[in-house]
């Protein structure tokens, strides 16, 4: 996927088969054990971040509906365009 597809932090998602939404809370998160990078990094909501356990990665594909959209302004445009530059989009 392209960088500038990443939904903003603050978004409300479904993934496929899930039984709850998920708040991401993070974009271009790598799993520390596996080195593998993820789209985003979420908790459940509403609950919110409960520690490690509550937190999930997940692939932008693996995504069946935005319920919400994320807050998104100038600073996270510049965000957006220092990521397309790191991943030479």
């Amino acid at each position: 996927m392209r960088v500038e597809e990443l939904l903003p932090i603050g978004s409300v998602i479904w993934l496929k088969e899930a039984e709850k939404a998920l708040m991401i809370f993070g974009v271009k998160q790598s799993n520390l054990d596996t080195e593998e990078e993820y789209d985003y990094i979420g908790v459940l909501y509403p609950e919110g971040n409960m520690g490690t356990e509550s937190q999930f990665l997940f692939q932008h594909e693996d995504i069946e509906k935005v319920v919400f959209r994320g807050y998104e302004n100038e600073e996270r445009t510049e965000f957006i365009e220092n990521l397309k530059t790191f991943y030479g989009e």
